[in-house]
């Protein structure tokens, strides 16, 4: 099959927008079915994955996150664009701006974050989690549409579905966090172990606890994300139509061949 992009929407993002001949299908893996929707924009066929489901009904520890990056691989997809809703812990970082993260810190604790946690032990380089050409391209894009987007930034991934105390907030913006969230890892290492590239795009929809003058909401933050979903579209399709397609990042030999799945697969 000849999909090579993909976009994973986060919360407020359930659809793929602008793409002709959408198909929803669903997608058998080792791990679990998972949906996909398949269309064409700009002569190229993109793969479209709503993570929570498009009723948002999976809370982001429950999100079988295995299945999704395995699915996309068995049909070729190359190059993962992903969404994210986060508050901010810096003051620098404000609410209805765009972040291009470039780092993770990983304070999960009870997902499955491996595709290798049997037959042979896989240790995979994660200095680059976000791809880097992926981030330039995207940079660029952001560039001819005037979007204004903080280039870099570390995104601190907590457990969920609760949102954080004012001491854990205090605590990651000590330790380097830029913006808070709960669906970026395992993805990017998921993805890293396929040798897919992948980047991540986060919207800063409120403060975190504890810089913020009320108590958070669901609400708040999928209401800041209606408002900026056709953005984020806009910005993902920029790239799609722009992009060459060559790959000439470290992604591709991430774990050195051994990835679980070859891509060539048929689903």
């Amino acid at each position: 099959m000849g999909i090579r992009y993909a976009i994973i929407g986060g919360t407020g993002v359930y659809n793929a927008g602008d793409i002709a001949d959408a198909d929803t299908k669903t997608i058998h893996t080792p791990y679990g079915d998972t949906m996909v929707t398949i269309g064409r924009y700009a002569d190229r066929e993109v793969a479209f994955m709503a993570r929570h489901g498009v009723q948002h009904g999976t809370p982001p520890h429950l999100i079988n996150y295995r299945a999704n990056l395995y699915a996309l691989k068995s049909l070729g997809v190359e190059q993962v664009l992903a969404t994210a809703a986060v508050g901010s812990l810096q003051r620098s970082y404000q609410p209805g701006e765009l972040v291009l993260v470039d780092d993770v810190i990983d304070m999960t604790k009870s997902r499955k974050s491996t595709f290798f946690d049997e037959g042979r032990v896989v240790h995979v380089d994660m200095s680059d989690p976000y791809c880097s050409r992926l981030r330039r391209g995207l940079r660029e894009a952001a560039g001819k549409l005037g979007y204004d987007l903080h280039d870099g930034g570390v995104y601190v991934c907590t457990e969920g579905p609760r949102f954080e105390t004012k001491a854990e907030i205090a605590m990651y913006a000590q330790l380097g966090g830029s913006v808070v969230g709960m669906t970026s890892m395992p993805e990017a290492t998921l993805a890293k172990e396929l040798e897919l590239c992948y980047a991540t795009v986060c919207m800063v929809t409120n403060w975190a606890a504890g810089l913020s003058p009320h108590p958070l909401t669901h609400e708040e933050v999928t209401s800041a994300m209606a408002a900026n979903v056709e953005k984020l579209r806009r910005l993902f399709y920029q790239f799609i139509e722009n992009d060459t397609g060559e790959r000439t990042c470290g992604c591709t030999t991430a774990v050195g061949g051994q990835a679980p799945l070859t891509g060539e697969e048929s689903a």
